[in-house]
């Protein structure tokens, strides 16, 4: 199983971006951290199946969209009005064995596989 994140670089502050995560495996999850420079990882979205519902931190939230293509096998985080703050490591992660709750979708260790993630600078 393999989670191939793409789509990080430069980009000037109030600029957007799109993230993507290849994943073609069955999903229960999938979700977004980010580690910053200097910062511990943190989550930054989700989106659950068969439900479908998405979770974001109060971060990002108004800002961030998480999608999945299912002819691509692709999930997206698409990113507007970005902020120096957002300069991170973005990774991706998959919960593949079975459901996850709701409580536990901002939980890296419920997440059975990771990217190997993708700079994001944002440039003031």
């Amino acid at each position: 199983v393999q989670l191939q994140a793409s789509g990080g670089g430069l980009v000037q502050a109030g600029g957007s971006l799109r993230l993507s995560c290849a994943a073609n495996i069955t999903l229960y999850a999938v979700a977004w951290f980010r580690q910053g420079p200097g910062k511990e990882r943190e989550f930054v979205a989700a989106r659950r199946w068969p439900d479908r519902d998405t979770y974001y931190a109060n971060s990002v939230k108004g800002r961030a969209t998480i999608s999945r293509d299912n002819a691509k096998n692709t999930v997206y985080l698409e990113m507007i009005s970005l902020k120096p703050e957002d300069t991170a490591v973005y990774y991706c992660a998959a919960r593949t064995r079975y459901r996850i709750i709701v409580s536990q979708v901002t939980n890296a260790g419920q997440y059975d596989h990771w990217g190997q993630g993708t700079l994001v600078t944002v440039s003031s």
